[in-house]
């Protein structure tokens, strides 16, 4: 087993706290563990002045981007690689066996899932022909065709979009036809209910190994900032589902559901990545960040299902405070 390990943590930004889990893990393991977190601008980052050594890098839709990973990855010996945000996911997952030549694991699932989960049409889709509850999905030209068919007001949203941004609500066909009918968004029924994240972990040889829901109580900027986990049946069944048949999942992934008031649950998202409001499983039991250290340093895996319930998290904002850059 390894006694030290290096994690870089990609497009840092503000996790601050996910660097905190994995600190938190790799002391209950007894792992000697170096952060490092990599960024546009690593000066104006709170997460890369939590690490022990933060770099910058390209942006993650040019070539260079990946080249500077693997330069990074064969300098300082990265072991792990875990990605944070959706552009990055499907440059770094079709380049995951490039990384682990180096030695270095990538906690991302296989490109076709990322690009699954990348666009909310195909996803809502693929939950639908698997027989699990969606809402109502189409294109905006769908919709157009049949207006007198579909229950408004409605939902807009890109179908590659995240954190809530480019949302809209539309109450009528004229307001539709204002977006132009364009195939980068999709319109979904609107729900109403309370709004879950239901958080996700694969291991290694990509079976499904927790299921930890949490409600959002309160979002900001499309981050939950209060939250209490819960145990739900329904939300819980829907999980175990969709681990059945997402082949190539690997590392932490989430989907969002809403649970209207007769408690029936339709998932609508899937994210490949570690969700805003992970921190929240991490302290109700549910240890994703120390469960990858274990399989990057030769532990014995032991990931389990065995989370608190009514773990409530109530966010709030801190400082970093650093010299400025004279860069």
């Amino acid at each position: 087993m390894k006694r030290e390990c290096t994690v870089l943590i990609s497009s840092a930004g503000r996790r601050v706290e996910l660097i905190q889990c994995f600190r938190n893990g790799a002391a209950a393991l007894d792992i000697d563990l170096t952060v490092i977190a990599v960024d546009l601008e690593p000066a104006m980052s709170a997460a890369c002045q939590a690490a022990d050594r933060a770099i910058r890098v390209p942006p993650c839709d040019r070539a260079e981007f990946i080249d500077a990973l693997l330069g990074i990855c064969l300098r300082d010996q990265v072991d792990l690689i875990i990605p944070t945000i959706d552009p990055e996911l499907e440059p770094i997952s079709a380049q995951a066996e490039r990384f682990r030549e180096l030695g270095t694991e990538v906690a991302v699932s296989t490109p076709a899932v990322v690009r699954l989960a990348r666009d909310k049409l195909r996803t809502a889709q693929f939950l639908s022909s698997r027989g699990l509850p969606v809402p109502r999905t189409g294109l905006p030209e769908e919709v157009l065709a049949e207006p007198d068919a579909w229950p408004w007001p409605l939902m807009v949203k890109p179908r590659a979009g995240s954190s809530s941004i480019g949302i809209r609500i539309v109450s009528s066909p004229d307001q539709l036809v204002e977006i132009g009918g364009s195939p980068e968004y999709l319109v979904q029924e609107l729900l109403r209910g309370e709004e879950y994240t239901v958080n996700l972990f694969f291991d290694r040889a990509g079976r499904l190994r927790c299921v930890i829901p949490h409600l959002r109580c309160e979002v900001r900027a499309g981050e939950v900032a209060k939250g209490i986990t819960r145990r739900h049946a329904e939300l819980e069944a829907i999980a175990w589902a969709l681990g059945e048949a997402l082949a190539g999942a690997r590392g932490a992934l989430c989907f969002q559901a809403i649970v209207d008031g007769d408690g029936h649950p339709l998932a609508f998202e899937l994210n490949a990545r570690f969700g805003g409001g992970y921190p929240l499983a991490h302290h109700a039991g549910a240890r994703f960040a120390q469960w990858l250290l274990e399989e990057t340093t030769g532990r014995p895996l032991s990931a389990h299902n065995h989370w608190h319930d009514g773990v409530l998290m109530l966010r709030y904002d801190h400082a970093v405070f650093c010299a400025a850059s004279t860069e």
